[in-house]
């Protein structure tokens, strides 16, 4: 996911996106340990798109504190 694309989202919309992404990486956690997953890039992505989220989210409560 790109930074413009999150940019463009609402705090709210962030939200439940972060949300579902934690959700998503808990549930490929379980995968790789019965053995089920295939697509081990999708973590990484995933993982780096939650950081993403959560450093706009960071720098909006910044932004609205100073």
């Amino acid at each position: 996911m790109k930074i413009a694309d999150l940019r463009a989202k609402s705090a709210d919309e962030l939200k439940q996106l972060l949300l579902d992404l934690r959700k998503e990486s808990f549930n490929m956690r379980f995968q790789q340990a019965s053995g089920q997953f295939e697509n081990t890039a999708r973590v990484r992505q995933v993982r780096r798109d939650i950081a993403r989220i959560k450093t706009l989210l960071g720098n909006e409560k910044g932004a609205t504190a100073a």
